[in-house]
C-alpha cells in the first residue's frame, strides 16, 4: 500500500511539474514571438476590414482579451494618433458586406475626414453589399479619397429597415399570459409580448427613427461624394446597381479587384510602404508626463453585481453596476485623472443597476471631477439613465437614445403547463403579495401593487433627469414615456448637447478638464485592461470541464437563430426577475 502511495504521489508530481512546464513553455514561447516581432516598417499604409467584428469596447475577459483584441474605440484613437505619425502614409480599407450599423458609420467617417485633413490618404475597396444591410456599409467608406468595387458585384443600399418580434401569437396558442406593463405609451419593449404588431405609438417612433437614420446617411453620403442629397437618395433607392452602374452614378470610382487597391495604395505611399493592421498598430508613445483622461466603458445590457463569468469564450466586457461604478469611483479618486470620458453603448436593462452608477457619477463630480457621456450606437433606457447626471453627454447623429421609460411585471405560464397535464397547489402566508409572482396570473390587488412599484420608478427616472438636464418633470415627461429618439432629434429636445463622436467627447474632457487644447492626454482605461499574460493567467484558472461545457455552448450558440431564442428566453426570464424594467426595445437595423 506505501508503495502505492508513493508511486501515486510520483505520478501526481510529475503531472504537475509537466503542466508547469508546459505553462511556461507557453510563455517562453509567446514572448520569443514577441521580442523577435520584424520592425515597424518606414513607410506605412494602415489596413483596416470592417467584415472583422469589433465589439464597441476591448474585450475584459476569455480568448479575445488574451488576443489584446481592440474594440471599435481603441481603432478610433490608434487612426486619430496615426495623424501625427510621418510613417504612416494612409490607410486602406476593405468595405464590409453586409453592415457596420449607422452610429459606428458616422463615428468612422468623421474618423477619416480627420485623417484625411492630417495628409493622409485613404483608398477603399468593396466586394460590394448586400440590400439587407441598409445604407450603413456604404456610409463607412464614402469618405474615402477613392472607391473601389469589384467587377460583377452589386451595390446595395436601398434604405433603412427595422423589424420587431411579436410573441402574443405564441402565447395565445400555448396559453401563456403576458403581464407586462408600460410605462407609458412609446415604452415599447412590452410589445414584443403584448401585441400581435406594432401599436400607433411604436409604428410612429419607428417610423421617425428610421426616417432620422436614413437622412442623416443621405447627408454624409452625399457631401463625401460631391453629389446632391436627391441625386443619392434616387440612385440608393434604385438599388441594387451593377458595379459599373455605381461608377457612373460618381457613388464609386472604379471597378477593380482587392489586390488592384492594395497595390494602389502602396503606390501611392511611395516605395517600400508596407500594410500594418491597424488593430495591431502602435502609435508613437506620448511624454510621460502627459495629463490623463479616464475611459470607462460599458457596453450590453446593465444588471446588477459584477457580471462576472468563469467561461473563457465570454468576451464582452458587460455593464455589471458593482464594476462600473468601481471604475468610476476609482478613476475619481485617482489625482492624475483630470476628467472622465463615459462610453454607453447599451439598450439598458436594471434600473437598480442604472442608479447605482448613476450615484457613482454623482459622488465623483461632488469631488470636482468632470465627466462626460460619449454614445455609441445604442443609450436607451438604463443607457441613458446611467447617462443623465454626465456634465456634457455627447451623441452621434445615428446613435438610439432615449427610451425613457419602465415596465415589468411577469408571465403568467400556469395555462402553458396545465395543457402538459402539470397542474400547481399554493400555498402562501404573509400578505396578499406573498404569491404575485407565481405561475397564475396576478389578483387585482397585486397588479395595482406591481404598477403603483413601476410608477414610483418612472417617477425616479424622470427626477433624475430632470436634474441632469436643467429641466422640469413635466417636461421631461413630454419627450418620455419610453420614447426612443435619434441622437439629432435627442439634441433638439435637449437631451443629449452635442452632436459628436468619441473622439469629440475626449476634446469635451479635455476642455472641462482643464487640459490645453494643443496637447494630447493619456488616455487611461478602468477598470485596468489584462494584459494577454493576465487573461492567459486567467484561463488557466478555468476547469476542464467547464472549458468543455463552454466549448458546447458556444458552437450551438453560434447559430445566429438559436442566438435569438436564447436572448429572448433570457429577456423573459429577467422580465420575471424584475431586471429588465429600464430596458429599451431591441432594435433590429438592417
Amino acid at each position: 500500500m506505501r508503495t502505492f502511495f508513493l508511486s501515486m504521489a510520483g505520478a501526481f508530481a510529475a503531472m504537475v511539474a509537466f503542466l508547469v512546464l508546459c505553462f511556461f513553455l507557453l510563455i517562453g514561447l509567446i514572448a520569443s514571438a514577441a521580442s523577435s516581432a520584424p520592425k515597424a516598417p518606414d513607410t506605412v499604409v494602415l489596413s483596416l476590414d470592417l467584415n472583422a467584428e469589433y465589439m464597441d469596447q476591448a474585450p475584459s475577459s476569455g480568448f479575445a482579451a488574451f488576443s489584446e483584441t481592440p474594440g471599435f474605440i481603441d481603432l478610433l484613437t490608434k487612426l486619430k494618433a496615426a495623424e501625427t505619425d510621418d510613417s504612416v502614409k494612409g490607410l486602406y480599407i476593405r468595405g464590409a458586406f453586409i453592415s457596420v450599423g449607422s452610429s459606428r458609420a458616422e463615428e468612422l467617417r468623421q474618423a477619416l475626414h480627420s485623417f484625411r485633413d492630417a495628409g493622409k490618404f485613404v483608398i477603399a475597396h468593396t466586394q460590394g453589399t448586400m440590400g439587407i444591410s441598409g445604407p450603413s456599409a456604404y456610409r463607412a467608406i464614402a469618405a474615402a479619397d477613392e472607391i473601389w468595387i469589384q467587377p460583377g458585384t452589386d451595390l446595395s443600399a436601398p434604405g433603412v429597415t427595422f423589424e420587431t418580434e411579436f410573441l402574443k401569437g405564441l402565447f395565445d396558442k400555448i396559453d401563456v399570459t403576458a403581464e407586462v406593463y408600460p410605462f407609458y405609451e412609446y415604452k415599447n419593449a412590452p410589445n414584443t409580448y403584448n401585441e400581435t404588431g406594432y401599436t400607433e405609438p411604436h409604428r410612429e417612433a419607428m417610423t421617425a427613427l428610421a426616417q432620422s437614420l436614413w437622412t442623416a446617411s443621405l447627408d454624409d453620403i452625399a457631401a463625401d461624394r460631391g453629389l446632391s442629397v436627391e441625386a443619392v437618395r434616387t440612385a440608393l433607392e434604385s438599388s441594387p446597381l451593377t458595379a459599373t452602374e455605381a461608377v457612373d452614378l460618381k457613388l464609386l470610382d472604379k471597378e477593380g479587384y482587392p489586390e488592384e487597391a492594395e497595390d494602389a495604395a502602396k503606390e501611392r505611399a511611395g516605395k517600400g510602404a508596407e500594410f500594418v493592421s491597424l488593430s495591431s498598430y502602435s502609435a508613437p508613445s506620448l511624454p510621460t508626463k502627459a495629463p490623463q483622461i479616464a475611459v470607462i466603458g460599458g457596453q450590453g445590457a446593465v444588471v446588477t453585481g459584477g457580471g462576472g463569468s468563469d467561461s473563457p469564450f465570454e468576451s464582452a466586457p458587460g455593464f455589471a453596476s458593482d464594476v462600473i461604478a468601481r471604475a468610476i469611483l476609482d478613476a475619481g479618486k485617482d489625482d492624475k485623472i483630470k476628467a472622465i470620458v463615459f462610453r454607453v453603448d447599451s439598450p439598458g436593462g436594471s434600473p437598480t443597476a442604472s442608479d447605482q452608477i448613476w450615484n457613482a457619477i454623482e459622488r465623483v463630480q461632488a469631488d470636482g471631477k468632470p465627466v462626460v457621456v460619449s454614445m455609441g450606437s445604442l443609450a436607451a433606457s438604463g443607457g441613458y439613465y446611467v447617462s443623465a447626471g454626465a456634465d456634457y453627454i455627447v451623441a452621434n447623429r445615428s446613435t438610439i437614445t432615449g427610451s425613457i421609460g419602465i415596465f415589468g411585471g411577469k408571465f403568467a405560464v400556469e395555462g402553458g403547463f396545465n395543457k402538459l397535464g402539470i397542474t400547481f397547489d399554493t400555498i402562501s402566508v404573509g400578505g396578499d403579495f406573498a404569491d404575485a409572482y407565481g405561475v397564475d396570473t396576478f389578483t387585482q390587488a397585486q397588479e395595482a401593487e406591481v404598477k403603483a412599484t413601476l410608477k414610483r420608478g418612472y417617477d425616479r427616472f424622470l427626477g433624475i433627469v430632470a436634474e441632469g438636464r436643467g429641466k422640469t418633470y413635466d417636461q421631461v415627461h413630454e419627450i418620455a414615456r419610453g420614447r426612443v429618439w435619434s441622437g439629432e432629434d435627442a439634441l433638439q429636445r435637449g437631451l443629449v448637447d452635442e452632436i459628436g463622436t468619441f473622439m469629440d467627447a475626449i476634446e469635451k474632457a479635455k476642455e472641462l478638464g482643464g487640459i490645453e487644447a494643443d496637447t494630447t492626454p493619456r488616455l487611461v482605461f478602468f477598470p485596468h485592461r489584462k494584459t494577454g499574460f493576465e487573461a492567459l493567467e486567467d484561463l488557466f484558472g478555468v476547469s476542464t470541464e467547464t472549458a468543455r461545457a463552454a466549448a458546447v455552448l458556444t458552437s450551438i450558440a453560434g447559430d445566429e437563430r438559436t442566438q435569438l431564442i436564447l436572448e429572448e428566453l433570457a429577456t423573459m426570464d429577467a422580465v420575471n426577475s424584475g431586471e429588465m424594467q429600464a430596458m429599451g426595445p431591441r432594435i433590429r437595423e438592417r
